[in-house]
């Protein structure tokens, strides 16, 4: 049953040589690693607007000068990140160029920033594709964190089928977003030069006491929430079809002419159109009601920009598990990130991405406002850390024309270091978890990278000197009485050794003499030992047993504790027995260097 279900909600599983073909094209790659970057232009002039009404609504025209700002890092960044493409053609962006050019823990902090980010995007998207959602359909504002949950589970599945297969399907929503936010800017520059707008923008260029330094760096950085997902394109790299680095270039070069056109036009529209921010309805949802009206259009552009602001998320489920993969095979995450699912892709990285994320959705209730600050915070970490290590690499390496490649990352790595600086100073109240949750992140890596190097430790032979010890064999068998799980079991035993001991534990006399009699009637071959158990504990004195004859053989024997245990046909049917067996094992696993088996017997009915 869970096996057919399984295959329905994701396919056939896929052949190892099938890899190559889940590579993607250069028009897959963007809709999937692009859409977090296009998606922002739904929320990134939102965010400068609700900063500069704080001071009223004569303070919006600074949008603008803001908006441009942002323009000009966002190429700055496209240009740092397509010289870290040609560096770091294996991908991993930040965390490898961090931790190859800074040192360990400057790459930890930058990964750990990722994941966290990567987190944030799932959850960010998903609560704003339903503000979308519900600035059409007001009546279902209540409802948010259903809505966004269904839609991280809906990607989750997605995913779990495959990076190529999700490519084609979440593609043409990505494209219908960006013709319909072209079509709708096309569309309100014209309304707007034929005197369609009722609603006048404030005077360019009026000033206001009121508006102050700090404020205006505080609009800028929120601006630059529209920034996220630049960096998954580098990140990425693997994903992409051969030659792969530059199928990347090309790929962010497209993204970043197609987010800097959508997120200046929505700006210079949101200036003309005299639009304020609104907790009922977003900016884009007002610009296309001005000028399109509540018709068609209107309801097909909101539908387009929740959709897209859902599949914001995908740029997460391509990144996070190939980012995790690389930490995991560095030995900072658990190896369970390194394994392939049924169908190629990291499954475990893309199913704990949807867990994590779900669970920030409803500990947040859905707020993207809420979750948006944080969200840039752990992604502009990553940028500036990646700008200084690509600094230190032209400075040790100096190849050709190095000078205005270390130029281009140090006014990439100055203007994101301002902007960090910036979110922590006006947004601390909604970033100080990440100076708590960053560091217990780091702290987990260094504690996994030293188990495994531990355990390695340990389990290392010296091939040289280390053999294997040939010893006998005691077996134990603890029974609770004499059945055909028993006989199947000794059957097993004395087919490996004579040298076999069958243990019972009894609560009072009369037991024991009924179980002695029974076994020297029924005379196995096999010596019997009976254990009383005052307490009427079962696990104590078969524990002590096996202390002594650990103690009494372990120079000149294996132990092996064989366990008889029956199986039931029917799952339901475990609830009705004693799960004795059970505990044995798992106490046994836990604390002994012995060997513990199950001996199965299947049952019929």
């Amino acid at each position: 049953m869970v096996g057919k279900l399984k295959r329905y909600l994701i396919g056939k599983p896929m052949k190892s040589n099938a890899l190559e073909d889940e590579k993607l094209s250069k028009l897959k790659a963007l809709a999937v690693l692009s859409s977090d970057a296009l998606s922002s232009v739904a929320y990134g002039t939102e965010q400068i607007l609700l900063v500069l009404m704080t001071v009223g609504a004569a303070a919006l025209w600074y949008s603008l000068p803001i908006s441009i700002a942002v323009l000009g890092l966002l190429t700055i960044l496209i240009l740092s990140y397509r010289q870290t493409i040609f560096s770091y053609p294996s991908g991993g962006g930040a965390y490898i160029v961090s931790k190859d050019n800074i040192g360990v823990t400057s790459g930890l902090m930058a990964g750990g920033s990722l994941l966290v980010d990567y987190i944030l995007t799932v959850a960010v998207s998903s609560s704003a594709g339903t503000d979308a959602i519900t600035s059409a359909f007001p009546g279902l504002h209540d409802h948010r964190v259903l809505i966004s949950l269904i839609m991280i589970t809906f990607l989750t599945l997605m995913n779990l089928r495959g990076i190529t297969e999700s490519a084609s399907v979440l593609a043409l929503p990505v494209y219908l977003f960006v013709i319909s936010i072209f079509v709708l800017i096309v569309c309100g520059i014209i309304h707007y030069a034929t005197g369609g707008v009722s609603a006048p923008a404030p005077h360019y260029g009026a000033t206001l006491s009121s508006v102050s330094l700090f404020l205006l760096l505080k609009a800028f950085s929120s601006g630059c929430s529209a920034l996220t997902g630049v960096e998954a394109v580098s990140n990425a790299i693997p994903n992409f079809k051969q030659p792969a680095e530059k199928n990347a270039a090309s790929t962010l070069l497209m993204m970043g002419a197609i987010l800097g056109a959508m997120f200046i036009g929505i700006s210079l529209l949101a200036y003309w159109y005299g639009i304020q921010p609104n907790e009922k309805e977003t900016v884009v949802s007002q610009i296309a009601d001005a000028t399109f009206g509540r018709g068609t259009i209107y309801f097909i552009i909101q539908g387009v920009t929740a959709l897209i602001l859902f599949l914001a998320a995908n740029t997460a489920y391509s990144a996070f598990p190939l980012l995790a993969f690389m930490l995991a095979k560095d030995k900072f995450m658990p190896h369970m990130f390194m394994v392939r699912g049924d169908r190629l892709g990291f499954s475990n990285g893309i199913i704990i991405l949807g867990l994590l994320s779900a669970l920030l959705v409803i500990a947040f209730h859905g707020d993207t406002e809420n979750l948006i600050p944080l969200y840039a915070v752990g992604v502009f970490i990553p940028f500036t850390l990646s700008q200084l290590g690509m600094m230190i690499r032209w400075i040790k390496l100096r190849p050709a024309g190095w000078i205005v490649k270390l130029l281009i990352n140090t006014v990439g790595m100055l203007t994101t270091l301002s902007i960090t600086l910036i979110f922590i100073i006006t947004k601390f109240e909604q970033v100080w978890m990440i100076f708590v949750f960053l560091p217990l992140v780091m702290l987990l890596f260094h504690r996994i990278y030293l188990h495994y190097e531990n355990t390695a430790n340990e389990l290392r032979i010296n091939l040289a000197l280390d053999k294997p010890v040939i010893k006998g064999s005691t077996i134990v068998i603890p029974v609770a009485g004499i059945t055909r799980v028993v006989l199947n079991t000794i059957s097993y035993a004395k087919s490996l050794t004579d040298n076999v001991v069958a243990v019972y534990i009894a609560f009072d006399e009369e037991e024991i003499h009924r179980m002695e009699a029974k076994w020297e009637e029924w005379n196995p071959g096999v010596r019997l030992i009976v254990l009383r158990s005052r307490y009427r504990s079962v696990m104590k004195p078969l524990i002590k047993f096996i202390e002594t004859v650990e103690w009494k053989t372990a120079e000149s024997d294996h132990i092996t504790i064989l366990i008889p245990q029956f199986i039931t046909k029917h799952w339901w049917q475990n609830i009705l027995h004693n799960q004795t067996s059970l505990l044995i094992r798992t106490y046994l696993f836990t604390q002994k260097d012995i060997v513990i088996a199950t001996v199965p017997y299947h049952l019929n009915r």
